[in-house]
């Protein structure tokens, strides 16, 4: 227990800015490989990259969704109590942020909360911890801030990620951003982002 409440950022301000500016560079720049900083300790089910994010984007103002994995974990929800305050809510489309540890674990993207027109903004985040950022099937992406096009090469992308990805897309300007994280890394797919199977 004691080493879930003191486990957050060495250096809680200085480390929270840059692990901030890893998220805007990873969204900025899509398919690209932004490292973050770790925290001091991790619970095993909320790994080092989940924290990093949760620790730098949440507070008592952000409501968060985790999945079932992380929420029934009562040493998760105490160290995001602990550390952020922010109020864990159940349902997707309730939540500005959403933390899920594995593809499996969660829902569809169109379950969380999509923005509005005139606040598309207030959509969800969504950060997902995949097997690797790098070493599996080759895509290719293309849109804003990627210069011609680009590959990425994700391991532990859900079954049905493109069909999903192509609805989410089609939404724009509402639709949810998602952080990919492993190995100490994140990815960004901001909603503008095109993703096709291909070389």
């Amino acid at each position: 227990m004691d080493t879930i409440l003191e486990g957050g950022f060495s250096s809680p301000v200085l480390n929270s800015q840059t692990a901030f500016r890893a998220v805007m560079d990873a969204l900025a720049n899509p398919g690209t490989v932004q490292k973050l900083v770790a925290p001091l300790s991790t619970h095993r089910r909320l790994g080092p990259e989940l924290v990093s994010i949760l620790l730098t984007l949440s507070d008592h103002d952000t409501p968060i969704w985790l999945d079932d994995t992380l929420r029934s974990d009562p040493a998760v929800t105490e160290f995001i109590a602990f550390h952020t305050g922010a109020p864990v809510v159940a349902e997707p489309g309730r939540a500005m942020f959403a933390f899920a540890s594995a593809a499996a674990a969660l829902p569809r993207l169109d379950q969380f909360n999509l923005g509005t027109q005139e606040y598309p903004d207030r959509s969800t985040t969504i950060v997902l911890a995949v097997e690797a950022l790098t070493g599996g099937e080759q895509l290719v992406v293309r849109g804003p801030g990627i210069k011609d096009h680009g590959h990425i090469n994700l391991v532990g992308l859900p079954e049905d990620f493109f069909a999903q990805w192509s609805a989410n897309r089609e939404l724009f300007p509402r639709g949810i951003d998602l952080l990919l994280v492993a190995d100490g890394a994140v990815m960004g797919l901001p909603r503008t982002t095109r993703i096709s199977e291909g070389h």
